[in-house]
């Protein structure tokens, strides 16, 4: 028989769930065996056997209660990807709907991408692609991502960053949007840990400190209400239960306020057999206590997106503390902690109603459709899927849901494409609103529209919200206004090439340009220049495209282009660099790469323009990259010992906050380098990215900097640029 450990853990929560028949442990039995047999020669950083993990994440789904088939998946869920077992393979031992699932987890790791940036936004596709097909592919996908936070601390610092704020940025709110709250708060809190390490700990050890205190308060808060229940002949359990550390953090942050000026660290929940308690309950608690004014939500009639219900009112206690409650039935609980697991479509017994609480899943179809590039998609995907929300009205009381912040006009387009573009105006509770007008919980949206009017204003992108309306005005200019963005395009293109000093001539020949048509799918280079004159694609990002073609095509650097800044040596002339076997060349730092003293170098000798100096690293001097021939023009070179001083570029990544700024210049003033530039704007997810240019000698200078940055708080990631 069979008596590993895990396994009998996953066997254990099976029957637990009514999840099991001999037959399901046997084909769960087979899945173990694969994997400890397919991943025998595999060893996560952490030193332990790699099966470990999938048998983790298969754990982490049985406890979720799912089926076998998703277990097996789980187990199975890297074998495509890095073993030597194939999609026929598990279709063969397991069955078509087993290998599907595996296949819509497996990561996209055999297609060559330009950037780390690429690669996400193709795997995040094919998950939601996958996903509109088959929901438990994401519920797979959240398992593993937790498993892998979990075990985070045996990755590189800089990889801990990555993927915490990867995590953070789409898998969480995923988790939220599914309604799985316990993977969403332990995803949340895992990733603080590894993006502000200090505020994460500060909390932490705040809680703990007042957790006798907090226990003893709820306590006493339970008997009271206990006692009026029982008066009532109502059973049920209440039970308090501090607030995750992470939601902790985002009041401190938002209210400007320290752990000790948070009082409602936590909340207070009443779970009862039916609606009619729920309602009854509410009453004796505001009998009891002084509700606070516009703190009561009432989820059970108007349910969350992701299903969640339940009755939320925040209290005042006779000492004066404020404290939330949360009354719901033990069937609302189950969905509030489980979400789409516990109420899934392949579930016995679902309804109708389950496939209408899932409807985003094909706005998520729709978003990728629409998006005129990976820019676009990511961020409607952070606006659209995952920002809070408001609930508003249409005059018939339908309830329409859309992010914080939207406006008539992204109600407008909600509705139909039609309506949008013949928008005149909107009226918000029966009066007249501009269309900035942000959206308030409760309003009832009429839409103003008229069959004269000539379409949306270009105004309107400046205002809306959602992706989804941006991307349908954008779709109206494309298709009205084609010769003049073709025009608008081409002048956009032309100040582009300028900026970046570079050669038209020579970068913009057809064999450059058609990789870059080919990527964003488009028929022509004037159906490229008129979305980048309607604002579907960057000029920016059509050069950056269009050099990386030539870089490959001729196994150099791009276009001629104007030399980057550098400071002359102290000791007058020469680059600073010793060329092997070579005297008196003409020598220039490579722009692609910014190499510093410090850096480990390489020359190439150009053609005409003496030897170019690359770090070691740079993609554009890998030998996978290069043929024969641009292979021989590699040189040795060194930096020789008193190499001047650089002027060195740096992108810092960061919540927004108060004296956030300050706080980099002051770290920049205490290392003593000179500030040469410094650039600073705000994202629309309120995330801060300043751009720094400091002089250094050499890179030493620079890790100093960039260890003494990362003590900031908030700081999440330092990159060189």
């Amino acid at each position: 028989m069979h008596d590993d450990e895990a396994f009998g853990r996953i066997i254990s929560l099976m029957k637990e769930h009514d999840r099991y028949s001999p037959e399901i442990e046997e084909n769960v039995r087979r899945a173990y065996e694969l994997c400890k047999r397919a991943h025998a020669s595999q060893v996560r950083l952490s030193g332990e056997p790699y099966y470990i993990h999938p048998t983790a994440v298969a754990e982490i789904l049985a406890e979720m209660g799912m089926d076998s088939e998703t277990v097996i998946a789980g187990l199975l869920h890297d074998t495509i990807e890095d073993t030597e077992y194939s999609y026929d393979d598990v279709k063969e031992l397991f069955g078509e709907e087993v290998a599907n699932l595996v296949d819509g987890v497996t990561k996209l790791k055999k297609i060559k991408y330009v950037s780390r940036e690429d690669q996400q936004v193709e795997n995040l596709r094919k998950m939601f692609f996958a996903m509109a097909k088959d929901i438990r592919v994401i519920l797979i996908k959240l398992a593993d991502r937790l498993h892998n936070m979990r075990t985070l601390k045996y990755m590189p610092p800089e990889k801990q960053r990555i993927i915490a704020k990867e995590t953070l940025d789409v898998f969480a709110p995923l988790a939220h949007r599914l309604g799985i709250s316990q993977i969403k708060c332990e995803l949340e809190d895992l990733s603080l840990r590894y993006l502000d390490s200090v505020a994460f700990y500060e909390i932490a050890e705040g809680l703990k400190q007042k957790k006798t205190e907090r226990d003893a308060y709820v306590q006493l808060i339970r008997d009271t209400i206990e006692s009026k229940m029982e008066a009532a002949g109502i059973k049920g359990q209440i039970s308090g239960r501090a607030k995750h550390i992470y939601s902790i953090f985002r009041k401190m942050y938002n209210q400007g306020k320290t752990l000790d000026e948070i009082y409602d660290l936590f909340a207070v929940r009443i779970i009862v057999d039916n609606v009619n308690e729920c309602y009854a309950a509410l009453g004796m608690v505001h009998e009891q206590y002084k509700p606070i004014p516009g703190r009561f939500k009432d989820y059970i009639a108007m349910p969350k997106p992701n299903m969640y219900q339940s009755l939320h009112t925040t209290v005042i206690a006779p000492d004066g503390r404020p404290f939330e409650i949360q009354i719901r039935t033990w069937e609302m609980h189950r969905v509030a902690e489980q979400g789409i697991a516990a109420h899934w479509k392949y579930k016995e017994g679902a309804t109708a109603a389950d496939e209408k609480n899932l409807a985003w899943v094909e706005q998520l179809m729709e978003i990728q459709r629409d998006a005129a590039s990976d820019e676009d998609f990511m961020r409607t995907l952070k606006i659209d899927m995952f920002a809070d929300e408001v609930f508003v009205f249409t005059p018939k009381g339908n309830v329409i849901s859309l992010p914080m912040g939207a406006t008539p006009i992204d109600f407008a387009f909600y509705i139909h494409t039609a309506v949008g573009y013949r928008m005149t105006g909107a009226k918000a509770n029966s009066r007249i609103v501009p269309l900035d007008y942000k959206l308030q919980n409760g309003d009832i949206v009429e839409i103003l529209t008229s069959s004269a009017t000539k379409g949306p204003s270009r105004d309107w992108l400046k205002i809306v919200k959602t992706g989804q309306a941006r991307n349908k005005i954008n779709a109206w200019f494309k298709k009205e206004n084609r010769e003049a963005n073709i025009e608008r395009g081409r002048e956009a293109i032309d100040r582009e090439i300028k900026r970046q000093g570079l050669n038209a001539a020579a970068l913009m020949k057809p064999e450059f340009v058609e990789p870059m048509l080919r990527r964003y799918g488009f028929n022509s280079y004037d159906e490229m220049l008129a979305a980048v004159g309607y604002g579907g694609i960057t000029s920016s990002k059509v050069i950056s495209r269009v050099r990386e073609a030539y870089n490959s095509s001729v196994k150099e650097e791009p276009a001629p282009e104007a030399a980057p800044h550098v400071k002359k040596p102290s000791h007058g002339g020469g680059s600073g660099v010793e060329v092997e076997g070579i005297d008196n060349c003409l020598v220039r730092l490579s722009k692609c790469c910014n190499p510093v003293p410090g850096d480990e170098i390489i020359g190439f000798i150009t053609r005409g323009r003496g030897v170019s100096v690359h770090r070691a690293d740079c993609v554009n001097v890998r030998a996978e990259n290069m043929d024969e021939e641009a292979k021989s023009r590699m040189i040795r070179c060194s930096w020789t010992e008193d190499s001047g001083s650089y002027n060195c570029d740096v992108q810092i990544d960061a919540p927004n906050r108060d004296g956030l700024l300050g706080d980099v210049t002051n770290v920049i003033g205490e290392v003593k380098l000179p500030l040469v530039a410094v650039n600073a704007r705000t994202t629309k997810d309120n995330m801060a990215v300043i751009n720094i240019t400091v002089e250094i000698s050499d890179k030493q200078q620079l890790d100093m900097l960039v260890k003494k940055l990362y003590r900031v708080p908030g700081i999440f990631e330092i990159r060189r640029i």
